[in-house]
């Protein structure tokens, strides 16, 4: 067990109940049980009566206390800030509704929010009204969908993330030189799908390095492979390297150009692992680099777990656990880690701190179309940023 901080001891043996009922009060929240609250004496008589805990809690050690560590770089990154803010902007300049193809980030919390402010979130072009202001999402759309909105003539601010377009500028540069593509990535995955429809030519995608070894090409074939930005590093890593060892002409770039909020999280969540004793992921099951964080945690031999916010927080998974660690993926925002916390306070007193690591300060810039729009009506507030 990781050392952790000083237990909490609850021993009321011997202590006179008027005087234990008085102190509930004066404290105002007192844990007897796990996730069962004690707002004052009253409350506590109730319960008391209600479980017949009173005699049962003479002499008894209860120890709810955690020690929770944030893992620093976590949550938003620069891509899905500047997502969030191009739909956010549009809805401000434009009025509601505004259209967006996809999920703008893989996270119900921040479609929800947006929905609320007046976007309509829908997964074909066809859906979209004539005319109506339409928004890509962050996870980059095929040639063929830009071309569709094109002909209908859509007005359309694209929120693909910068990385995910180097992906497709490497992918078309590759394929102008005559290579066969390799994508690495996840099949079904926005990204992915989008990624493939833009680099013109037929796509081979691998995950795994059994997938490696099956492709139908010849091992002398110039190939270039291209990577999804939110893969695990170590899993790219080990199939570029069954790549390398089958094709003789081989061409792609360094694993280091992998996302770097996804490096960054995952070295973060590395680090973070050495010292807890089990690790939470805030993220959506859809999102690919909130699962990356979760893997990483078992690889290391943690209990890991991925939540959505603190509502699915499981009281059990705390049993003999001192220190946890707690990360989020990058489409999670800040208040749902603090959802978390709030839940874990609620089983007793934790205490938070951050590990130290990376302080990102990388910003992209907003399509020209709304800085200038922007600009014109708000001029403090982008000379601020």
């Amino acid at each position: 067990m990781r050392s952790g901080p000083t237990r909490w001891r609850a021993d009321w043996a011997g202590q006179d109940f008027a005087f234990f009922l008085a102190a509930l009060h004066y404290y105002d929240v007192c844990l007897l049980k796990a996730g069962v609250a004690i707002k004052d004496g009253h409350d506590a008589a109730r319960i008391f009566a209600e479980r017949g805990d009173a005699a049962a809690l003479g002499g008894r050690e209860r120890d709810y206390s955690l020690e929770v560590i944030l893992a620093q770089p976590r949550g938003f990154c620069a891509g899905v800030v500047r997502a969030i803010e191009i739909v956010e902007r549009a809805i401000d300049l434009y009025g509601a509704p505004v259209y967006v193809r996809h999920e703008i980030v893989h996270n119900r919390h921040v479609v929800n929010k947006l929905q609320r402010k007046g976007a309509i979130f829908v997964e074909e072009l066809d859906e979209i009204p004539d005319g109506a202001r339409t928004v890509f999402s962050a996870h980059g759309v095929s040639r063929a969908i830009e071309d569709e909105a094109a002909r209908r003539g859509l007005p359309v601010l694209d929120a693909t993330c910068p990385l995910v377009t180097k992906v497709h500028i490497q992918g078309r540069r590759y394929a102008g030189q005559g290579r066969t593509i390799v994508l690495i990535g996840h099949a079904g995955h926005a990204e992915v799908e989008g990624t493939i429809g833009q680099v013109g030519t037929p796509v081979h995608l691998v995950s795994t390095e059994a997938d490696v070894a099956a492709l139908p090409l010849a091992d002398d074939a110039p190939v270039a492979y291209i990577t999804q930005t939110t893969l695990s590093v170590d899993d790219t890593r080990s199939v570029i390297a069954a790549l390398e060892a089958r094709f003789t002409d081989l061409v792609g770039p360094d694993v280091t150009e992998i996302c770097y909020a996804t490096q960054n999280r995952q070295t973060a969540v590395r680090d973070l692992c050495r010292v807890v004793d089990l690790l939470l992921v805030v993220g959506a099951e859809n999102s690919s680099n909130s699962n990356r964080l979760r893997e990483i945690g078992v690889d290391e031999g943690l209990p890991s777990f991925l939540v959505a916010d603190g509502s699915a927080i499981d009281p059990a998974w705390f049993d003999g656990v001192e220190v946890v660690g707690l990360t989020a993926g990058a489409s999670a925002p800040d208040e749902l880690v603090d959802s978390v916390i709030a839940t874990l306070r609620n089983l007793g007193p934790v205490k938070v701190s951050q590990l130290d690591g990376i302080e990102e300060r990388v910003e992209f810039s907003l399509p020209s179309e709304l800085r200038h729009a922007t600009s014109a009506l708000h001029p403090a507030r982008v000379t601020a940023a």
